[in-house]
């Protein structure tokens, strides 16, 4: 019986074409598919589209204000009233859903972070705005304290480390908060245990049952973050690293354990981030659990893409569809990029053309 069922367990599946392909040449020749436009297009395998895209805004305080931000080539921090025009714009390509991250003044930033769960916040404002006159687009907000401490971590801090259910606490206030404000979708990016069941609970509760969890469930610490902690101004605050918290980036098992648990926990879709370094952990987490699957093409990346194409290295625009497409293949549903609305435009004027 122990043989047997070693034999059974151990046999692998059988997989690949039906046919082989080792001696097909020349009655099977691949460049026919590819000779002109047209067939090109029939068979094309994955295909992007505006309504893939979310497009990730930075909210700062004041009036009819952008401010360059110096590490994101042509992205701004953007006024409540810059942002409805954007989410205007956005919506206007097709672009379903804006992501909003606040740059909080120095001033509200705290050990403890209250500013995250203040019903006047920037954020709060900033979703009651664009819901009053773009109603049919859809809003993300981010979940995590490293916006609203002086210390710039995602959790509250204690001698040095991060205390992981007193900050489930305060995410859950936070939540709330940004539910009460219109939000469409909850977006914990902080990598506590044990959030997305505690958000879950918090929300029904309140009957907030319609508000949909996107859960950053494989968040590496990664370096690639870099530009966006200056735009969100959280990266001269920060103190020591975020390894006790985000995921490793040699780990690959491990991120299937996360997205395992915030699924249990009521996580409606669930995000890999960064995005291309990644793309091997977006295949497995798709592959295995067949569920709603994001990525965020994060600023290091969107960074890198700009510096090169001002180089003179590739278009830009070629370059950045390239990249989207290869998280359409690794199976994502969705994506974040700062250049969404780059894209959105790009492949408006190819469809036309």
């Amino acid at each position: 019986m122990t043989a047997q069922k070693k034999n059974t367990v151990s046999k692998a599946p059988e997989q690949g074409p039906a046919y082989s392909s080792s001696a097909a040449y020349p009655q099977t020749r691949l460049r026919r598919l590819r000779s002109s436009a047209w067939i090109r297009d029939m068979v094309t395998e994955n295909r992007l589209c505006a309504s893939d895209l979310i497009w990730p805004l930075f909210i700062i305080e004041g009036d009819n204000t952008a401010q360059a931000i110096t590490t994101m080539p042509g992205v701004e921090r953007l006024t409540i009233d810059r942002a409805v025009k954007a989410a205007q714009d956005a919506a206007a390509l097709g672009i379903p859903a804006i992501a909003l991250f606040p740059a909080t003044p120095g001033e509200k930033k705290t050990p403890g972070g209250e500013e995250s769960y203040n019903p006047f916040n920037l954020i709060c404002r900033a979703v009651q705005a664009i819901k009053k006159q773009c109603p049919d687009i859809g809003i993300i907000t981010d979940v995590a304290l490293d916006p609203y401490t002086d210390h710039g971590h995602d959790g509250l801090l204690e001698d040095g480390k991060i205390l992981n259910d007193p900050t489930v606490e305060i995410l859950c206030k936070q939540a709330l908060n940004q539910a009460r404000a219109g939000a469409d979708i909850i977006a914990p990016s902080d990598m506590m245990d044990g959030r997305i069941g505690a958000i879950r609970t918090a929300l029904d509760a309140e009957g907030f049952q319609d508000v949909a969890i996107m859960s950053y469930a494989a968040k590496y610490a990664s370096c690639f973050y870099g530009p966006f902690r200056y735009a969100v101004g959280s990266s001269g605050a920060l103190k020591g690293d975020k390894k006790t918290y985000q995921m490793n980036p040699a780990n690959s098992d491990e991120a299937l354990r996360e997205v395992a648990l915030d699924l249990n926990e009521g996580a409606d879709m669930v995000m890999v981030k960064p995005g291309l370094p990644y793309l091997d952990i977006i295949w497995r987490v798709k592959s295995t659990f067949s569920a709603p699957t994001f990525a965020y093409q994060v600023s290091g990346e969107f960074a890198m893409l700009k510096a090169a194409a001002d180089k003179g290295a590739f278009d830009y625009n070629t370059a950045l569809i390239e990249s989207l497409l290869a998280f359409k293949r690794a199976g994502c549903d969705g994506i974040l990029t700062y250049g969404a609305l780059d894209a959105a435009r790009w492949l408006k004027q190819q469809k036309s053309a």
